[in-house]
């Protein structure tokens, strides 16, 4: 993370915790798995205190409010409830994806079944709508209905998003065209919704917030298409997985559709049952002749200038906004 966000993650931390101590009292029984989920505890209840992931949407909603006043605390309910609804949503899709391992520890079904699991994914579901009802104490009632319309919308193209995921790993033939709709829903939708959030609590103004939406929208998917380059060309000691992992695993990522739908023998390659290592070196290799590395490239440049240029249409306030932009430059630092 930048120098300017540990503030914010703090004081997120604590809210987060108060949000679900509030109605979640025991350590060891049901709170245990919520709690295990969002890294506060081990397994056996023990303090673990590494939350999992990098609270990265929260922070693009309280940066994003902040960007426009300073009294960005106001949007810290609408950032516990975008976080609590994200490890909702991991926690089911590793069920759904068989994950065993996230954040380098076992998932929540693999410690405690699919069944429990599945109850501690939609108490966190639960929760997130708990934490969306302390807005009423900072805003307009209509200003509040707008924003719980727009989170039951995002939890749709959430789940829009994680079904054309799965159904892509049976389906034979993917477009570009239909990738993107994915991680339109899957990666970007929440990013765009906090974004949104964070300007709309902070200016009361809906139609500059859809400029912050847009923003949010056009970032999460050049970072999901920055992410689809790291998974094959990323150096293993930043990124920390093999750069053939999203091969070995069959991935379709974009570069991946990009490369199949130009090569026949990129598809004869894939479609073998075993791959063996000279077969990974021939996939590099024609994934290169065919400039699937590089039209990857020009298509997160694509997004993410979108992404500045909605921005700049927000119109930040220019002594506030260098934190938000510190943390955007963050997000595509990681290393090809």
């Amino acid at each position: 993370m930048t120098s300017n966000t540990p503030p914010y993650l703090a004081e997120l931390d604590v809210a987060l915790r108060q949000s679900v101590d509030l109605h979640l009292h025991d350590e060891e029984g049901f709170g245990l798995m919520v709690r295990y989920a969002l890294g506060w505890v081990t397994a056996n209840g023990e303090p673990y205190n590494q939350p999992t992931g990098k609270r990265l949407r929260p922070l693009v909603m309280l940066l994003c409010a902040n960007a426009i006043s300073e009294d960005w605390r106001s949007a810290l309910p609408a950032a516990v409830a975008v976080e609590l609804l994200h490890n909702f949503s991991l926690i089911h899709d590793d069920i759904q994806d068989d994950s065993p391992v996230r954040h380098s520890r076992p998932t929540v079904w693999k410690i405690w079944g699919i069944a429990n699991a599945i109850n501690a994914g939609d108490t966190l579901f639960t929760l997130a709508y708990s934490a969306l009802a302390d807005l009423k104490d900072h805003l307009d009632p209509a200003l509040v209905v707008e924003i719980w319309r727009t989170f039951n919308e995002t939890n749709i193209e959430l789940t829009r998003g994680q079904h054309l995921d799965m159904r892509f790993e049976r389906q034979s033939s993917v477009t570009v065209e239909q990738y993107l709709s994915m991680i339109k829903g899957k990666s970007a939708a929440l990013i765009a919704t906090s974004a949104y959030f964070g300007a709309l609590i902070a200016s009361k103004d809906i139609n500059r917030a859809k400029h912050f939406a847009d923003f949010g929208l056009n970032l999460g998917i050049a970072f999901q298409i920055h992410d689809d380059i790291l998974g094959i060309w990323g150096d293993s000691s930043i990124t920390g997985k093999s750069a053939a992992t999203d091969l070995i695993s069959r991935k379709k990522s974009l570069p991946v559709l990009h490369g199949l739908n130009a090569s026949d023998r990129l598809r004869e390659l894939y479609n073998k049952p075993v791959f063996e290592e000279d077969d990974l070196e021939a996939i590099f290799q024609e994934l290169t002749v065919v400039g699937s590395q590089a039209y990857t490239r020009q298509q997160e440049n694509h997004y993410y200038t979108i992404a500045m240029q909605s921005l700049e249409m927000a119109n930040p306030d220019p002594a506030l906004r260098p934190a938000l932009d510190d943390f955007v430059n963050f997000l595509f630092q990681r290393t090809y």
